[in-house]
């Protein structure tokens, strides 16, 4: 039987594509709303697509989520025309989300901030869209910003579409330049639910009164699924999920053939094996819900339960004429971190947390299945593993949410995943932009050039602000956060995206002050603090628990010292005019989990339970240490 390509015309995959905090996901909302994928009672919340608790509270996107909106606007004809789509992170620690995402569509909508233009992750997901060979729409979105410059963002854009397109052309010099920049843009305030065609004035809405103009750019330049008339079951995994009643569900993109509930398929796994399995359930996406189906076509995404160990990559095909999809390959990871079991004295302390090594792997093992990028090694004790990711936010986030299970677990300082490249050690390095005000520029320069970054452009927009762009390695970046708000005052936004990799580039002092380390176990006294607080600052309260070993606090001076900060007033019977005023005591400083890890040094660690974080050395023993220095300076 001869095979003709066919198009679903009342389908279009689409994946939203943006830097950080440029506003996909109120996009994805108003979308939502517009084609009444709501019921009319329901009580509607705002970023309905962030649907995890992290995700909530810091205001990110981490897992790339689909979901569909049935559009029967004027642009579809009198059909209805069903339009899935991706909600992607635009953070670059998150890249595996990515790349997993756009293996599911066919364009890509590049959402740019009318203001902030253009960002390093903007440039990240933008490179793996053309990489993929996607179209692209351009949307320019929050126009009605009162600082918004809509013209020179427009600019910016196609500025970086052409140089990126430039760079991609060597390896891909079958690529059609004038196709890459012949991008239609829309014009858009994603809170607002308003978007247009025609360019409005800089801070104005609009002219028209939904998004219309947005759904008829989608329906006219993403190109419909198309497939083989005739041609085999080919259905790829690029998501898992979960279900109380059903187990485990693979979310798959169709290619080619259609795909029944109660059909026997074969699974094509990563090693090879093919293994003949029944789809027990297959569920469609309506809106935000997963409604039971009967049958599924190509260029669908659906979900099927009843097989147990699938994993992202993997193809269901025909038993009988099997051809599986080549699997999904993500970037190599740049950190890496050690997970292991709490060590310290007040470990298992928690009621019913989790504190054995066997849970511990458990979990690990767990997050692979659904994490493309991450990576877990074992180390030289049984009780730990190396763990490796894109970013020091993406393993922050891992062990947030093991803390939240109610997991107790000691992480390593996050560390850099080095190569060997012709007998030279390299180390990654990353594309760095920082916008701030231009009065911190000597500052940030002066940090910068300490962790060895390098300095490749430099703009100021007339507006007091500044943007600086560094090569840096990524080493350098590990516990840059605070000590970069702490230089700006909190008004600095900073952004990077891998950039390869070069040379070794020496020691970089991350930390000027040394700790201040209990010497002790017991209770933190007032009295102790008060006499200890010109020494440095605390991160322990009056009356919380130490050990022997664990950081209270940062010293004001480049060394460590070992304080008894558990010591108490000795009483006597005379009352005192000038006995203590514990008002004079300064609040300690909380650490998050993040800060924490920033913080530690190489020879520090972080115990994470649920309900405390602590830093302490790896060595507790005070003796132990001094002998494990002076055998590190003589080597």
């Amino acid at each position: 039987m001869s095979e003709t390509t066919a198009q679903r015309a009342d389908l279009r995959n689409v994946a939203i594509v943006a830097h950080v905090d440029h506003g996909k996901t109120t996009i994805v909302d108003a979308m939502l709303q517009q084609t009444h994928a709501f019921s009319s009672h329901g009580e509607v919340e705002e970023r309905v697509m962030d649907s995890g608790d992290l995700e909530r509270e810091k205001g990110i996107t981490i897992l790339a989520k689909n979901t569909t909106v049935f559009y029967d606007g004027p642009s579809a004809d009198g059909e209805t025309i069903t339009i899935n789509v991706i909600d992607t992170p635009g953070h670059a620690d998150f890249g595996g989300e990515v790349e997993r995402g756009l293996s599911m569509v066919d364009g890509v909508v590049l959402l740019v901030d009318a203001s902030e233009g253009p960002l390093p992750q903007t440039r990240f997901v933008l490179r793996k869209a053309l990489e993929a060979k996607l179209p692209v729409i351009l949307v320019v979105n929050k126009v009605d910003r009162p600082d918004a410059r809509i013209e020179e963002v427009v600019s910016e854009t196609m500025d970086l579409l052409l140089g990126l397109a430039s760079d991609i052309s060597e390896d891909y010099p079958e690529m059609d330049l004038d196709a890459v920049l012949d991008v239609p843009v829309v014009y858009a305030s994603g809170k607002a639910g308003r978007a247009s065609t025609e360019q409005p004035g800089n801070g104005e809405l609009p002219d028209n009164e939904d998004l219309e103009p947005l759904f008829k750019t989608i329906i006219e330049h993403i190109p419909a699924p198309t497939y083989q008339e005739g041609g085999v079951l080919q259905a790829h995994v690029t998501n898992l999920d979960a279900s109380p009643f059903l187990g485990r569900l693979a979310l798959l993109r169709i290619f080619n053939g259609t795909l029944k509930k109660g059909q026997t398929v074969a699974w094509a796994r990563q090693d090879g094996q093919l293994k003949n399995v029944r789809i027990s359930e297959l569920l469609a996406t309506k809106g935000l819900d997963r409604v039971p189906a009967e049958s599924a076509g190509p260029g669908e995404i659906v979900a099927v339960a009843g097989i147990e160990d699938i994993t992202i990559g993997e193809t269901l095909t025909d038993p009988e004429n099997p051809q599986p999809l080549p699997l999904i390959t993500v970037d190599d990871p740049a950190i890496s971190m050690t997970i292991g079991i709490n060590t310290s004295p007040l470990a298992g302390r928690v009621k019913g947390a989790k504190v054995t090594a066997r849970q511990v792997k458990d979990r690990l093992d767990k997050e692979l299945i659904g994490n493309v990028s991450l990576k877990v090694l074992p180390t030289q004790r049984p009780d730990a593993w190396e763990v490796q990711g894109r970013g020091e936010l993406a393993l922050a986030i891992l062990v947030e949410q093991m803390r939240r299970e109610g997991f107790e677990i000691t992480a390593g300082k996050p560390q850099v995943v080095t190569k060997t490249i012709d007998g030279k050690v390299h180390e990654p390095y990353e594309h760095m932009t920082i916008d701030a005000p231009d009065e911190f520029l000597g500052a940030i320069t002066q940090l910068m050039a300490g962790r060895k970054g390098r300095m490749e452009g430099m703009v100021n927009h007339g507006t007091g602000w500044v943007r600086m762009e560094f090569k840096v390695p990524s080493r350098g970046l590990i516990g840059f956060r605070t000590r970069f708000l702490t230089e700006t005052r909190g008004a600095g936004i900073a952004s990077s995206y891998a950039d390869g990799y070069e040379p070794w580039a020496g020691d970089i002092e991350y930390r000027t002050n040394g700790s201040l380390i209990a010497d002790r176990a017991g209770v933190v006294t007032p009295f102790a603090m008060i006499n200890l607080q010109e020494r440095g600052t605390f991160f322990v309260e009056p009356t919380s628990e130490v050990y022997e070993g664990m950081i209270v606090g940062e010293n004001s001076r480049a060394d460590d010292m070992d304080v008894n900060i558990t010591k108490e007033k000795k009483l006597t019977n005379m009352r005192s005019s000038t006995s203590d005023s514990f008002e004079h005591l300064t609040p300690p400083r909380k650490l998050t989990l993040e800060e924490c890890l920033e913080f530690a040094r190489e020879d520090e660690c972080v115990e994470v339970t649920p309900e405390a974080i602590r830093i302490r050395k790896v060595v507790l023993d005070a003796n132990e240490r001094v002998k494990a220095a002076r055998q590190r300076a003589r080597v």
